[in-house]
């Protein structure tokens, strides 16, 4: 639980509310079951101060990653002034917030979470775009949850803010979890 008055504060600060629809994307860094590191892009979906929630195919390689390694960074960065990399341990979240999660998506991220497939990626270009219109038309209704939707928290054990600054040294703040609370140190940028 992040329970410093201070980290929470800064969180907020740096990060776009969970009401804001422009959601950051973020490199979530997994390890492959041979100890490889692994990348890709996903959204944040929400924070608060049990962790980073993002979500996505319960058939997804970052799934079987999780499921045998549950470690993980995530890394935010945007204008160029600011990172955030927040390293901990991957759960699957609570499926009433994996229902939340998906039912704030817009339409086209809920029919991506149906159609995002090995089967639909191998298809050429047009015939992925007929296929896109043709189930935008048989479901004018909008989407329900695939069976498929899941999500997870992120419990961060270390967070460390980065600010650049073109006039002077970089400023690097970084947060780890202890038994009693958080230490803060500064770090070299």
């Amino acid at each position: 639980m992040i329970q410093d008055a201070d980290l929470w504060r800064l969180l907020q600060d740096w990060l776009p509310a969970n009401t804001d629809p422009d959601r950051p994307l973020m490199t979530l860094s997994t390890v492959t079951p041979d100890g490889a590191a692994d990348a890709r892009t996903v959204l944040l979906t929400a924070f608060d101060q049990r962790g980073f929630f993002f979500h996505t195919d319960s058939r997804s390689r970052k799934v079987f990653q999780l499921a045998t390694n549950p470690a993980v960074a995530l890394t935010l960065v945007w204008d160029f002034q600011r990172q955030l990399v927040v390293q901990g341990s991957a759960e699957v979240a609570p499926s009433s917030e994996i229902a939340a999660a998906y039912r704030s998506r817009s339409a086209y991220l809920q029919q991506l979470a149906w159609q995002n497939t090995v089967e639909f990626a191998q298809l050429p270009h047009p015939e992925r775009h007929r296929r896109w219109q043709a189930f935008a038309d048989d479901h004018p209704d909008g989407y329900a949850q695939p069976e498929t939707w899941t999500g997870y928290l992120v419990r961060p054990r270390r967070l460390t803010f980065w600010h650049g600054d073109p006039e002077a040294t970089s400023l690097r703040i970084e947060y780890t979890a202890t038994e009693t609370g958080w230490q803060v140190s500064r770090l070299p940028g």
